[in-house]
C-alpha cells in the first residue's frame, strides 16, 4: 500500500538524517581513536542493545544476520582503509556509486527496473559528484572505496531479501548484525594493536554512535526496506551527504559553494523522481494490492 511505502521512506530518511550527523562526530573521535577502535566501540554498544532479542533464535536468522554483518563490516573496513589514501569528498562520491551498481546488478540477475529509477540514480550520482568533487587525481584509496560501494550494494540487496521477501523479524536480525560486526571489528583491532586511553576516550561520542547512529539507524533501515525496494532505498541514502553538509555548516562552519548547492538540489530531485511510479499509480490499483 502507498501508506506503507511512505512510512518505509520515512524510516529510511530518518536513518539517513542521523547518519549525516556521524561525519562530525567521527571527525572529532578520530583525534583519540583509530577507525578500527571507533567501529568496535560503536558496534559493541549497539550489540548490547539487542541482547534480549538474541536469545533462542532460529539458525536461519543467525545465518542471515551474520551474512549481513559481514557485508556491513566490509563496507566500514574498506572505507576506513580508503580514507588513508583518498579525500573524504572522493570517498563520499565513490561510495555512492552503489546507487548505479545496484540496479545494474539487479538487471543482470533478471529484475526489471522502471525508467524513473534509472533517471533518479543518474541524477543522484551527478548530485553527489558536484557536492563532493575535489579535483584530486585517482589513487589507491579510490580502489579500496570502490570495494565499499560493492559491499553496500550486496548489503542493501540481501537485506531486502531477508526482511521483505523472507519476512525475517527486524529486531533479532539487526542484533545479529551488530554482534557480527563487533566480533569482526575486534579481530581488526587485535590485528592493528592500537593503544587505548581511558582518560581521553570519547564516551559521549561512542554512546551516540552506538545507540543512535548504529543500533537505531540500522533497525530503521531494516524496517524501511520491508516496503521500499532496494534501488529506491539506495537513492534515498544519497541524501546522507546533503544532511552531512547541513550539519557541517551549522556545527563546523563549513560552507557549500554554488556547485555544492546544485549537487544537493540534484540529489533532492532524484529522490522525488524515484517516487514517480508510486505517486502516479492509480488509487484503484492500490486497493487491490496484497
Amino acid at each position: 500500500m502507498r501508506r506503507d511505502h511512505l512510512l518505509g521512506l520515512l524510516y529510511l530518511n530518518v536513518a539517513t538524517l542521523l547518519w549525516g550527523t556521524t561525519f562530525v562526530v567521527i571527525k572529532q573521535s578520530l583525534e583519540s581513536l583509530s577507525a578500527s577502535q571507533i567501529t568496535l566501540a560503536r558496534f559493541a554498544v549497539a550489540a548490547l542493545c539487542f541482547v534480549p532479542f538474541l536469545l533462542r533464535l532460529e539458525r536461519r536468522v543467525w545465518r542471515a544476520g551474520l551474512e549481513l554483518g559481514f557485508y556491513l563490516w566490509l563496507g566500514y573496513a574498506t572505507q576506513a582503509i580508503g580514507l588513508e589514501y583518498t579525500t573524504a569528498s572522493r570517498s563520499a562520491f565513490i561510495t555512492t556509486l552503489y546507487v548505479v551498481i545496484l540496479p545494474m546488478f539487479l538487471g543482470l540477475i533478471g529484475h526489471k527496473l522502471r525508467l524513473p529509477v534509472w533517471a533518479a540514480a543518474m541524477m543522484a550520482i551527478a548530485g553527489v559528484g558536484l557536492l563532493s568533487y575535489d579535483g584530486s587525481p585517482p589513487n589507491l584509496g579510490d580502489v579500496w572505496t570502490l570495494g565499499t560501494a560493492l559491499a553496500y550494494t550486496f548489503y542493501i540487496w540481501r537485506l531486502e531479501h531477508f526482511v521483505a521477501v523472507r519476512s525475517y523479524p527486524t529486531l533479532p536480525i539487526t542484533g545479529v548484525q551488530m554482534l557480527g560486526v563487533a566480533l569482526l571489528s575486534g579481530l581488526w583491532v587485535a590485528w592493528e594493536g592500537p593503544g587505548w586511553s581511558a582518560s581521553g576516550f570519547p564516551y559521549a561520542q561512542m554512546l551516540y554512535l552506538g545507540l543512535v547512529a548504529t543500533a537505531l539507524c540500522i533497525w530503521l533501515q531494516a524496517l524501511g526496506q520491508r516496503t521500499v525496494p532496494a534501488p529506491e532505498a539506495a537513492i534515498a541514502f544519497t541524501l546522507e551527504p546533503v544532511y552531512a553538509a547541513i550539519f557541517a555548516y551549522f556545527l563546523l562552519g563549513e560552507r557549500l559553494g554554488v556547485q555544492g548547492l546544485v549537487g544537493g538540489f540534484l540529489i533532492l530531485g532524484a529522490t522525488l523522481v524515484s517516487q514517480l511510479p508510486q505517486l502516479l499509480r492509480p488509487r484503484k490499483a492500490l486497493k487491490t494490492e496484497r
